[in-house]
């Protein structure tokens, strides 16, 4: 726990007695606005259409069915010392209006002009809120006026985030970051009987600054079926949409399987109150997929290119999460986020870029052995370079160690992550690793940690020279944690390229475990200020603490 304020469960208006509005906390506050919704917006009647807006605008009347709705919550993401992105999805189009404070009340609110939620953009629509004050709690409520009935607004929603501490001030308040990935995979979706997606409110609980989802966000290419029966005879029922009953093939399935998840109630709740720094992996397009791969194979798909696939959900991908827009580079993912002296984020690519899937034996660096590919390799040395922060985490999609087989490929097997099941010298992939730690080596980049999902359990691997083929390097540790909502499976096996070792981990008794057996795994890296101490821990879906390792910084 990490505070005195916070609750057990979220509040219930039902049950619940009232809440002081000069008292509520964070959580209280949100589980009132997320159930009453525009009930804290003065000028407003129940259920008529009436909107008194914050500029004082004549209020209009209009009938509840013309009102926009909003199916996916709000999200924010991508969140700074004075800038954060705000999400919302209508089911109509509309333009996105946000107001934004720092106080409960909305005293001296801004309103910001968001985008309009319209086809082309599959009616998801952002506004990019500035000049937010570094190291503050930011309240917001979201709401879309109707294109088609101008003065029709929607019911709104009200969330709240935390801003990133300002880069030259002091420390200040404990940091907490959560990770995980891997998110409806191997047949289990939602089940509202069970709980839904439990873990994301389980996450919600524990009150995370920021939240890195490791991808696997969603599972595009493994469809739903209504039913899943269970080895104790009971029937795990899921929620059907159309979307998720086929593979994901056009634009239109790609945004429906991000709208699936996002339409669960934890999931909505969860992302109104913790911003995400959202990446991809294969599952977003097809399993173990790279620029080039076809699916000839695969009866299921009738196009078989995984790059047009890519390009169509790498529109969705923009479009259903609140990723900022690069300014040079409209496609690109990967980027980094300062979280004051403490802490930077760095978040990697490694999906885009590379090379074919292969025995990945090669003996020198080449396009065919590409990762991440040389111009993000150099951006994320040069990025760690310049760093002042006393942490810097590499948010990453896939284990370096850890051997993640792919296909066979003309009678020899390939693999689909850095290691090559060889514990030898660096080769094919591995050779970008061995570049980048040796270069931090040789700058004196120290504090380093790795966070990653993709392989459905939770899994403390530490590197060291001393165990390794490769010695040109300083320790460091590498923490995995998934599944957020899906199979889980484990463990893999080691590469010893690089010396990594076992500390800790949790794994499926039998593979594809379904979420209701409780290994649904996430992980937290909280700092303290006073310390720098950085603690890694892993956590279920019910909230437990597995394991935890205090790390001192170095320097």
């Amino acid at each position: 726990m990490r505070s005195g304020k916070r609750c057990t469960r979220p509040a219930n208006p039902e049950k619940d007695p009232p809440v002081s509005n000069a008292k509520l906390t964070r959580r209280d506050f949100l589980g009132t606005s997320l159930a009453v919704g525009a009930g804290l917006v003065v000028g407003r009647s129940e259920g008529s259409g009436l909107w008194t807006p914050a500029d004082g605008a004549p209020a209009i009347v209009t009938s509840p069915r013309l009102r926009p709705l909003l199916p996916s919550g709000i999200q924010t993401g991508d969140v700074t010392d004075g800038r954060a992105l705000v999400w919302s999805h209508s089911d109509r189009p509309a333009r996105l209006h946000v107001e934004w404070a720092t106080n409960e009340a909305f005293r001296d609110a801004r309103t910001v002009r968001g985008s309009a939620a319209l086809e082309g953009t599959g009616f998801t629509a952002r506004a990019d809120l500035g000049g937010l004050p570094a190291g503050e709690e930011i309240v917001y409520r979201a709401r879309f006026e109707s294109l088609r009935h101008p003065g029709t607004f929607s019911e709104p929603l009200t969330g709240r985030f935390r801003t990133a501490p300002g880069a030259g001030g002091a420390p200040g308040r404990p940091l907490r970051v959560a990770f995980s990935g891997d998110c409806v995979g191997q047949g289990w979706g939602i089940d509202p009987d069970r709980g839904g997606i439990l873990t994301y409110e389980t996450m919600r609980q524990a009150e995370p600054d920021v939240f890195i989802h490791s991808g696997d966000i969603i599972y595009a290419d493994q469809p739903l079926q209504p039913e899943v029966e269970l080895d104790d005879g009971s029937v795990w029922r899921n929620r059907m949409t159309e979307a998720k009953s086929k593979v994901a093939e056009s634009l239109d399935e790609f945004r429906g399987n991000f709208a699936y998840y996002l339409a669960d109630e934890h999931s909505q709740r969860f992302h109104s109150q913790v911003p995400v720094i959202a990446q991809w992996d294969d599952h977003e397009v097809v399993d173990n997929w790279f620029p080039g791969y076809q699916l000839d194979w695969d009866d299921r798909y009738t196009e078989k290119s995984a790059s047009l696939l890519a390009a169509r959900a790498h529109k969705a991908l923009f479009e259903f999460l609140p990723i900022r827009r690069h300014p040079e580079d409209n496609d690109r993912i990967y980027r980094k986020f300062s979280y004051g002296p403490l802490l930077e984020i760095f978040v990697i690519d490694l999906r885009s870029y590379r090379g074919p899937n292969t025995p990945n034996r090669q003996a020198e660096r080449s396009p065919e052995s590409a990762m991440m590919g040389d111009p993000q390799l150099q951006w994320l040395k040069e990025s760690l370079r310049a760093s002042n922060a006393v942490w810097k985490v590499v948010a990453s999609d896939m284990p370096i160690g850890l051997v993640v087989p792919d296909r066979q490929r003309d009678g020899q097997r390939t693999y689909e992550a850095w290691a090559n099941a060889d514990d030898g010298e660096p080769l094919g992939r591995e050779l970008e690793i061995a570049e980048l730690l040796s270069f931090m080596q040789r700058e004196g980049i120290r504090n380093t940690v790795w966070v990653t999902a993709d392989v459905h359990y939770c899994s403390a691997n530490h590197y060291s020279p001393e165990r390794a083929a490769f010695s040109d390097f300083d320790p460091f540790w590498e923490f995995v944690a998934g599944p957020l909502h899906a199979g889980t499976f484990g463990p893999n096996a080691l590469d010893g390229t690089f010396g990594p070792e076992v500390v800790y981990q949790k794994v499926a008794p039998a593979p594809n475990r379904p979420p209701s057996d409780d290994l649904q795994f996430y992980g937290t890296l909280d700092i303290d200020p006073a310390t720098r101490i950085l603690t890694a821990a892993f956590h279920d879906r019910t909230g437990t603490r597995l394991w935890s390792q205090e790390l001192e910084p170095v320097g």
